[in-house]
């Protein structure tokens, strides 16, 4: 199976789940830049609660493709992200493990534009998992892509409920503030990392939609 996907920042769980289970996996790049989605943000279990993480932008034009998105550099987004990272997720089982991986994207490394950081992430979210994932991105817009492949370009988005997803059925895993809050689903990738680890996998391979039929 071929599926087209935006990209996205620190991706949902169900991001991931398609990335494990389809053959072929096309990024979009030739869209236009659409606000409040999960090209520039995330979701987490803070504290207090879930928290969205955004990554600001430079004011573009309407039609400015996402492969041209700039990251703003009059914000310090990279301190205030990994300060939440580490109030949301010292405690866990396996920050302290992956830690130094994402540090060098919050502290030192810099990107210019967002799809190219979306992109180093995932690359590493996918080593850490074990998921080895054939994926490129587009090389022109496909209003409608070919007959068999799945355009879930904008299936993944934080106004639409993981339980109205054909796709991928949350699995329930341990999360550090759960006596708190419930269990909080289809949070961001990092959320089942730092919670889980190795078993990550496990969880997706559980959390697709087929696994339960």
């Amino acid at each position: 199976m071929t599926v087209y996907l935006t990209s996205a920042y620190l991706a949902p769980v169900s991001y991931y789940a398609r990335l494990l289970a389809c053959d072929k996996v096309w990024v979009e790049q030739h869209d236009h830049y659409v606000k409040q989605t999960y090209r520039n943000r995330c979701h987490i279990a803070s504290p207090n609660g879930r928290l969205a993480l955004s990554i600001p932008i430079e004011k573009a034009a309407p039609d400015c493709e996402m492969k041209d998105i700039r990251i703003s550099s009059h914000y310090r987004w990279q301190h205030l992200h990994w300060n939440a990272l580490v109030s949301s997720y010292g405690q866990t089982p396996f920050f302290d493990y992956y830690a130094d991986d994402f540090r060098p994207f919050y502290e030192g490394t810099r990107y210019a534009f967002l799809m190219d950081l979306n992109e180093a992430l995932c690359r590493l979210v996918c080593r850490l998992i074990d998921l080895d994932p054939v994926m490129a991105r587009t090389d022109a817009y496909l209003k409608v892509p070919a007959a068999g492949e799945v355009d879930d370009r904008q299936a993944i988005h934080p106004k639409k409920e993981a339980a109205d997803d054909p796709f991928f059925c949350p699995q329930p895993y341990y999360q550090v503030f759960q006596q708190r809050f419930g269990f909080l689903p289809d949070l961001s990738i990092v959320d089942l990392l730092f919670n889980m680890g190795p078993e990550s996998l496990l969880i997706l391979q559980k959390s697709l939609r087929h696994a339960h039929a």
